[in-house]
């Protein structure tokens, strides 16, 4: 019963900015590291960034600089920040949390449906 709902994606020109949204939400007891990945046409799946429940940010290299991923503990949200936006940006994003749903369970990674973000030239 636990939902991950992105929102937030659009079309935007090269240089343009974006912010993602994602919540958590159902029985959820505690969410520990959340992200967001990406994936473009005919690539795999990749990390974009991750953020601890401590709100320590990792992010890919060519994002570094350009994005921003922060969380809100108390919503159960997952921003990401995009600026400087590139064509090469362009993929379905999707958010993840790596989450308990009591406190006796292991924690296990949900994924949301995706958001699509599309870069123009």
């Amino acid at each position: 019963q636990v939902q991950l709902v992105e929102s937030g994606g659009g079309l935007v020109q090269a240089g343009g900015s974006l912010t993602l949204s994602c919540v958590a939400s159902g029985s959820i007891f505690s969410i520990n590291e959340m992200g967001w990945y990406r994936q473009a046409p005919g690539k795999q799946r990749e990390l974009v960034a991750t953020i601890t429940t401590g709100r320590i940010p990792n992010y890919v290299e060519s994002v570094k600089g350009r994005f921003t991923i922060s969380r809100d503990n108390a919503k159960n949200m997952v921003y990401l920040q995009m600026n400087s936006l590139k064509p090469e940006d362009t993929a379905v994003y999707y958010c993840n949390a790596r989450l308990k749903i009591r406190y006796y369970s292991a924690p296990q990674l949900y994924w949301g449906q995706g958001t699509q973000v599309t870069v123009s030239s």
